[in-house]
């Protein structure tokens, strides 16, 4: 595969251009108007932040981006999945009311939140993955699925398990419903927690497969029946029900790069990363850290193998952050993100999406000003 284009600009600005007024001259100078957006619904997949974490991106990029949308002829909706685990988004009226405290309502942005699997992240499509490695048929939000467009609006950051949230991760885990996380997280099955088991039935009658039963007041789950769907999961209503959270990271960050295969196959997509407040840990916390490394810039590219590479490279580059976490390590190499968290492996990532045909590693930088 050939050297794709990104496009990038640092955070500075002039007087008279705001930061967003240099977002949209990104966007448009990487393209985002070659596509046809005329009657088009274009989900914008982002990430509306957890309860206590400040590191999230601003609402005004976002009402930029769906003005541009707009003015193109589309019909953008803001969306994300539910999650796996306990927190402020892990049913759909929760993770709107949250999105709504953090800016991203409607009169801020110009555009309404659908969450792509449903009330209880249950809701998905199943899309065939022939040639995936780990994953044949993948699990995705249905409303994300049945977008005309996908557009990648992504805040990265270090990652505990994956290296670095970047496109993939926005797009591979965050477009999988519960069940598609759970094939993403987990080697195993759910377990329960028999301390907190309050023998309420939910899990048994959700399960579509006979692996829940409840006796003598406690939830127990047959690892022989149950195929891992994490239905359980989402419907327990004191959160007893956990999966195993222990697939490999460098098998989970391919796992990634086949959901985000499904979601971009077949259909146009863009990919914007702002890499700013540069944590060292994903959004899905309750907290964000020091920054590890100064505020680098915006990219926006239609490749999204590219984007990730090209945002890595640049924040490998970078100086330490004095203060941060990254700071605090005795020993630094040229891979912060490896420095942070030794065992992951963010190369897999994109290593199995050029195999994929998601894009190429190989690229030209190409920065406005």
């Amino acid at each position: 595969m050939g050297m794709s284009e990104v496009f990038f600009t640092s955070m500075r600005t002039r007087i008279g251009e705001s930061l967003p007024d240099k977002f949209e001259r990104l966007i448009n100078k990487a393209g985002i108007g070659d596509i046809d957006f005329e009657n088009k619904y274009v989900a914008i997949k982002m990430h509306f932040g957890e309860p206590g974490n400040l590191a999230f991106l601003r609402p005004q990029y976002v009402a930029r981006l769906v003005e541009v949308i707009k003015d193109l002829g589309g019909k953008p909706f803001l969306t994300d999945c539910n999650t796996l685990y306990v927190g402020g988004r892990k049913n759909a009226l929760d993770h709107i009311e949250l999105a709504y405290q953090n800016g991203f309502n409607p009169y801020n942005t110009g555009a309404h939140i659908i969450i792509a699997d449903g009330l209880k992240g249950l809701d998905e499509t199943l899309v065939p993955l022939p040639d995936g490695k780990h994953v044949k048929e993948a699990k995705i939000g249905r409303a994300l699925m049945d977008a005309d467009i996908v557009i990648s609006l992504t805040h990265f950051k270090g990652h505990e398990s994956a290296g670095f949230g970047g496109a993939i991760k926005n797009l591979g885990m965050g477009g999988g419903s519960r069940a598609g996380k759970m094939e993403q997280h987990s080697a195993g099955k759910p377990f329960v927690q028999q301390e907190i088991c309050v023998g309420c039935h939910k899990c048994e009658q959700y399960c579509a497969h006979d692996a829940v039963h409840v006796t003598n007041g406690k939830s127990f789950i047959t690892e022989e029946k149950c195929v891992g769907c994490g239905r359980c999961v989402g419907v327990c209503p004191v959160d007893a029900i956990s999966p195993m959270w222990d697939e490999a990271n460098t098998v989970l960050s391919e796992k990634m790069a086949e959901y985000t295969a499904a979601v971009v196959r077949n259909r146009p997509s863009f990919h914007i990363s702002l890499a700013v407040d540069i944590s060292p840990y994903c959004d899905c916390h309750s907290e964000n850290d020091v920054p590890i490394v100064p505020d680098v810039g915006m990219f926006a590219s239609k490749d999204l193998v590219a984007l990730d590479q090209a945002c890595a490279d640049k924040i490998n580059a970078q100086p330490v952050m004095p203060g941060s976490m990254l700071a605090e390590k005795t020993q630094h190499s040229h891979d912060h993100f490896k420095d942070i968290a030794p065992d992951t492996d963010w190369e897999a990532a994109l290593s199995h999406a050029e195999e994929l045909g998601l894009g190429s590693r190989n690229y030209t930088l190409k920065e406005i000003r």
